[in-house]
């Protein structure tokens, strides 16, 4: 995925520089009917738009701070931006989650549009594995602000159960498919190049199938029952 970068460098929770052992995430949304990522990221780099306003979060005396949004740029685009190294201490849930989670907001529209929505999602789900890969993080360590407060680690905030059930979708759902994405990451379905136009060939001609899994385990010996197997695809296929 693509993120664009425009740190907040004069927030004062950026100017604190402080800095965590990330152990979680954290999603939040914005709980205004503004999907514009110019109302909270600024100023306008080119892709943003102006905000006329100029009430955006890159000043001091906000009181808050995320390290990342997602949501609208003037184009209409649903576009990541990180606002703080991933690493620092954020201002996001007002309690102890700050010191444990890095944390994304999503710009909320009218809730209603399932089209930004999907594309919302998409994109929450994909930051998500990034930040897993990137810090070895669980995705059972995934959560909202309203999960977080039952945790005992942020504020008293609905968000995102408010949203996404309008839906279909929940937190569940998107700890599933970034679970599901990452138990991806471990399969062996990549060839070298030298072997590409052969592995594809096995594969499509039947000789060469994956576990129940869809792991193709290329890299992994070969059992004499495994060649065995190979050899009887192989034959049955020429009769």
């Amino acid at each position: 995925m693509q993120i664009r970068k425009l740190l907040l460098t004069k927030n004062d929770c950026y100017k604190r520089g402080r800095y965590i052992v990330p152990k979680g995430i954290m999603i939040h949304s914005t709980g205004a009917n503004n999907p514009w990522l110019k109302r909270y990221v600024g100023p306008d780099d080119g892709l943003l738009g102006h905000n006329p306003n100029n009430n955006h979060w890159n000043m001091s005396g906000v009181g808050a701070c995320v390290h990342a949004f997602i949501g609208k740029d003037k184009s209409g685009e649903v576009q990541v931006y990180q606002t703080l190294p991933w690493n620092m201490r954020g201002w996001h849930c007002g309690r102890s989650g700050n010191d444990t989670h890095i944390s994304f907001e999503i710009c909320e529209d009218n809730l209603k549009d399932p089209v930004y929505f999907g594309k919302i999602y998409a994109a929450a789900v994909e930051l998500c594995v990034k930040l897993c890969r990137e810090f070895r993080l669980s995705p059972d360590n995934i959560c909202d602000h309203a999960e977080g407060h039952q945790l005992g680690i942020a504020s008293n905030h609905g968000d995102v159960s408010h949203w996404f059930p309008k839906h279909g979708k929940s937190m569940d759902t998107l700890r599933a498919d970034v679970k599901k994405i990452l138990e991806g990451d471990k399969m062996d379905n990549k060839p070298a190049t030298w072997a590409k136009e052969a592995v594809d060939w096995a594969v499509k001609s039947g000789i060469l199938k994956g576990d129940e899994k869809g792991d193709l385990k290329l890299s992994s010996p070969c059992t004499r029952q495994e060649m065995v197997v190979f050899l009887h695809r192989l034959f049955n296929l020429k009769k």
